[in-house]
């Protein structure tokens, strides 16, 4: 089976990177197992010309086509995501926007294959969970349109810098064997 972990943050260096990390050693020892950053691609915005919500194609060609391919590789998905102001960093929203190819609220619409499960794991600086269930709830709302199973998720306040991530990473562990 394949996994794939995904950084929802284009910084690429920081407590999201190092939560990435983690997660991608952990399932290595059960998965193939590939890391990505969404800063790695190079995409537009929806341009909200609804020409996919009939042909099921996006008239921009740019790299999310090549970061579907990954998530069409991967039959256990992992998105690690941060909190910008209370919600996903607008790289990753960029990206759910112009997933509506695949997207199952119009016909005819692409798909990525059936099976695939999906986790989340949100973490924010601040101390209240609040912030990272609106993360959850985000990712998890995408992932049913994908018609991608949401299967758990795990919420890390208190979480600013990358050094961090090392007092939580036996929680982190714990959420991995789970997957």
């Amino acid at each position: 089976m394949n996994a794939l972990v995904m950084n929802c943050s284009p910084v690429k260096t920081g407590a999201t990177a190092e939560i990435v990390k983690i997660v991608s050693e952990q399932m290595s020892h059960k998965y193939h197992t590939k890391s990505i950053c969404i800063d790695d691609y190079d995409f537009d915005f929806c341009k909200g010309c609804r020409s996919c919500h009939t042909t099921a194609k996006c008239m921009q060609q740019d790299d999310i086509d090549l970061i579907i391919k990954e998530y069409e590789r991967a039959d256990i998905l992992v998105l690690v995501a941060p909190s910008y102001w209370a919600d996903i960093p607008g790289q990753f929203k960029a990206f759910i926007d112009r997933c509506t190819p695949w997207c199952n609220t119009h016909e005819p619409h692409a798909a990525v294959s059936k099976g695939k499960k999906g986790y989340v794991i949100a973490l924010r600086t601040g101390p209240s969970i609040g912030e990272c269930n609106r993360i959850i709830e985000s990712i998890e709302h995408f992932y049913g349109h994908m018609e991608i199973a949401r299967c758990g998720s795990l919420g890390l306040c208190s979480v600013e810098y990358k050094e961090a991530v090392e007092q939580r990473k036996e929680e982190i562990i714990e959420f991995c064997n789970k997957l």
